[in-house]
């Protein structure tokens, strides 16, 4: 028996299909309600560490992403300048254990995709075009659920998956909201040139960070992690120049990523924020995970694999317990909290050091301190 028959999911990104496959598989009805019309066919690409990885396999999904994507080991450092020279070769820590690879690239909309059908398979229905709106959490064995001003009726549980500026977060009273950093990031999306194999870095020059990521056997996305600015509403033609200049500082396979943006590669821009609740997640039979009740910089690319760790735990909870209680909402955040907030945190304070230009900063050390936690499953 689990403890709920019936929930609700809002937010169809990684996080909410996550509980939904896992919900859906056990036998419980979820409804997910998505405010987008439809899955988009543009984004970039996404880094997945082994934790991530993991924990697809926990859905059931691992094998159709692991085609879709671009698996690889280790991360490879490089200097500003013409001939973008190769500084060092570093060993990524099995965050997944010795069955996966260390770390994997993939288009988001593929990922997306593949998701989608794993959860409608399971038996979830998805609402897109739909975005809750309300809710009366009054009763103690339930909370109704408003769509678009609608009321759904009453459910077991809604889980609030919906992201950054999550509706269900304020919904429930939370005050904490995510915060700029300071930084800002151009992304595209590209063809790969067959030397790029995994994840390159190049610290220095006129950004933060420059650097790119295999997503599937011709293709990859690159970034530029700038100082914050006010770029949002840009033309598309001005964002591929911005980011045009500001990688001219960088060779090596920078010269193919330039030659897809003359030719129309499409640049898009965001900020890095950071925030963690530490309190309960939860209120009642309403709760948030990912993005949601965490965030931060993706300096080390724990993003996707935090928020999809809260989706395996929580639905493990309720699949394996007889009702919503106290007991397993303290088990809940007692496997979820720390974690999470070690890995903002961290993620903050390596970006806070570049930002400083804090060359002395054990950078190296506090990475491999945290990917040795992640090792160890949630």
């Amino acid at each position: 028996m689990t403890a709920v028959s019936k929930v609700a999911i809002a937010g169809a990104g990684v996080v909410g299909l996550a509980a939904a496959i896992q919900l859906a598989k056990a036998g419980v009805e979820v409804d997910l309600f998505e405010s987008k019309p439809e899955l988009s066919a543009l984004g970039s690409g996404i880094s997945l560490q082994g934790n991530a990885l993991r924990a697809f396999d926990a859905l059931g999904a691992w094998d159709d992403i692991r085609a879709a994507g671009y698996p690889f080991e280790g991360l490879t450092l490089r200097a500003p300048g013409p001939d973008a020279p190769v500084v060092a070769n570093l060993p990524d820590v099995k965050t997944g254990g010795p069955d996966y690879p260390a770390a994997m690239g993939m288009p988001r909309p593929e990922l997306a995709r593949i998701l989608v059908r794993h959860a409608e398979e399971a038996g979830a229905k998805i609402h897109f075009g739909r975005k809750v709106t309300g809710l009366d959490a009054r009763a103690s064995d339930a909370v109704e659920v408003f769509v678009d001003d609608e009321s759904m009726g009453a459910y077991d549980l809604l889980i609030g998956a919906d992201g950054l500026h999550s509706v269900v977060r304020g919904l429930i009273g939370i005050e904490t909201v995510p915060e700029p950093n300071g930084m800002g990031i151009w992304r595209t999306f590209v063809s790969r040139p067959a030397e790029v194999e995994r994840t390159e870095l190049y610290y220095g020059g006129p950004v933060y960070i420059a650097g790119y990521t295999p997503t599937g056997e011709d293709s990859m996305y690159a970034f530029l992690v700038e100082k914050s600015q006010d770029r949002f509403g840009v033309p598309d033609e001005e964002a591929t120049s911005i980011m045009l200049e500001e990688s001219r500082a960088y060779g090596g396979p920078w010269n193919s990523i330039r030659a897809d943006l003359e030719k129309g590669a499409r640049a898009n821009y965001t900020w890095f924020t950071k925030h963690i609740v530490e309190g309960a997640w939860n209120r009642g039979r309403v709760v948030i995970i990912g993005d949601a009740a965490h965030s931060c910089p993706p300096t080390i690319a724990q993003g996707a694999a935090q928020g999809l760790e809260d989706a395996v735990v929580l639905t493990e909870l309720l699949v394996g317990r007889d009702s919503v209680d106290d007991s397993l909402w303290d088990a809940f955040h007692a496997r979820r909290l720390p974690r999470a907030k070690a890995v903002v945190e961290a993620s903050a304070q390596l970006a806070q050091w570049q930002i400083d230009g804090n060359r002395e900063a054990d950078a190296g050390g506090l990475i491999f301190g945290l990917a040795q936690q992640m090792a160890v499953p949630a």
